[in-house]
């Protein structure tokens, strides 16, 4: 069953035509040529989506409309008219409707409509639901999910949240790797102490080695003061080496007697300090790659790497995607002072669609330009940048000698227009070659966006 259609129409004759016609498409339907029937049927029945004439006796088709609105928001209405003028459309819109058909309608067109109404309302619900989420989840610290790939996640975090012992945390770019860093942190039982990280790749190698470690007063040109390097600073925390992948070769030694004895001798110093701390590492790089290139020390790594999270991309996520975009959406609403409701159903979509190479932080981006950009309740697909606009996600599969491994819908899709195309155009051989009816063909084409005439000459 594709959907629940409430049919609203004073001409019984046609409620019966249209009751038999859209459940040989699969739909279920109830219809009622009262009109004032309409609340008890929404209560009993939660049509997904109601079908109304717009001129009726008693009530109109834009009165029905703004019931609907009023009680039922979430069901779209589509209206069906035989006045098909611009000025009707517009006050149809205005009082609630999804959709406009004129009358008698184009059985294959009314199905698309009606499939698109009830998608409307699917993709509504889940924004709706995963608000919800947001609002009630149990999240390990700021890192949020419900997918397959992140329950993995969070059951090996909550396995080692009271450990000490260091851990690797690996993922793409833009993953939220400091994010889980932090949030392993404050669960474990170092969360009172400090929580001091260093981005190993954002400084020169003496540098580096002069905050991690320390230096005393006189080490190097310019050390005018004795420095408490960040080591030492971590001391009953946790320590955040961030892009450990970077860090130069000739520092790594010095590192890894650090992490074995404990104890830090400062730039210029004669006196080692022991060291309590937790250490967390986290990397973008291919550390095996890196230690076969003689690039990263295999010693540090096997110190580093006791125990190994590895953060799922964006686009391996699924529905993660909405609930991020629901929870950066209210971040950045309150930051801007801005009242966003949500986001619409068409927005959603494309969100859905993205491949989002930048991952997690791509998307926090990407909402918070949306928020700034926004005029109305809701972040539409106007809000939203280009790339997301106009690009299809990507296959995810694996590529073969084929080529990548498409969706069922878009391999269907590509054969049915190759048959289309290789008949001349001809829908009735068309049909014939993929074994289907014509009234299916056509359909398909106009989903497709390819139907055009007869296209049997």
């Amino acid at each position: 069953m594709k959907g629940r259609v409430l049919v609203v129409d004073d001409d019984r004759s046609m409620c019966e035509t249209l009751d038999v016609v859209l459940r040989q498409h699969d739909f279920a339907v109830q219809w009622t040529t009262d009109p004032s029937e309409i609340p008890g049927l929404l209560e009993r029945s939660d049509p997904d989506v109601v079908l109304t004439d717009l001129h009726m006796r008693g009530v109109s088709g834009l009165e029905v409309c703004e019931r609907v609105a009023a009680s039922h928001p979430d069901v779209p209405v589509i209206v069906i008219t035989a006045f098909g003028s611009l000025e009707t459309a517009i006050a149809a819109i205005r009082a609630g409707a999804y959709d406009f058909i004129t009358k008698p309608p184009e059985i294959d067109a009314l199905v698309v409509a009606l499939e698109r109404a009830i998608q409307h309302r699917a993709l509504s619900a889940e924004v709706k639901r995963l608000k919800r989420v947001v609002e009630e989840s149990e999240r390990f610290g700021q890192v949020l999910g419900s997918s397959v790939a992140m329950r993995g996640v969070y059951d090996v975090l909550d396995r080692i949240a009271d450990s000490t012992a260091s851990v690797l945390i690996t993922g793409e770019t833009g993953t939220g790797k400091e994010v889980v860093a932090r949030a392993l942190h404050d669960r474990g039982p170092r969360k009172k102490g400090p929580f001091v990280a260093i981005n190993c790749s954002a400084m020169p190698e003496t540098l580096l080695e002069s905050e991690l470690f320390g230096h005393v007063r006189g080490a190097f040109t310019d050390a005018r003061a004795p420095h408490t390097g960040l080591c030492v600073q971590a001391n009953g925390g946790t320590l955040l080496l961030d892009e450990i992948g970077d860090m130069p070769i000739a520092l790594q030694p010095k590192l890894l007697r650090v992490l074995q004895e404990r104890r830090v001798r400062p730039i210029g110093g004669n006196e080692e300090v022991p060291i309590d701390v937790r250490v967390v590492a986290t990397t973008n790089r291919d550390l095996q790659a890196l230690i076969a290139s003689e690039r990263f020390r295999e010693d540090l790594f096997f110190r580093i790497n006791v125990i190994h999270v590895e953060l799922p991309a964006l686009r391996a996520r699924g529905g993660d995607v909405l609930l991020l975009a629901q929870h950066f959406l209210e971040l950045c609403g309150a930051r801007a002072g801005k009242r966003i409701t949500g986001i619409a159903p068409a927005a959603a979509e494309k969100l859905l669609e993205y491949a989002w190479p930048g991952n997690v932080r791509e998307l926090q981006n990407c909402l918070e330009r949306a928020v700034a950009l926004a005029r109305y309740e809701q972040i539409t697909v106007d809000d939203l940048p280009e790339a997301v606009r106009a690009q299809r996600r990507a296959a995810q599969a694996a590529v073969g000698d084929e080529g990548p491994l498409l969706p069922l819908a878009d391999v269907e899709r590509q054969h049915i227009l190759r048959v289309v195309e290789a008949s001349g155009g001809n829908k009735t051989l068309a049909a014939d070659t993929l074994g289907i009816t014509r009234k299916t063909l056509y359909r398909k084409l106009q989903e497709y966006g390819a139907a055009s005439g007869d296209g049997d000459e």
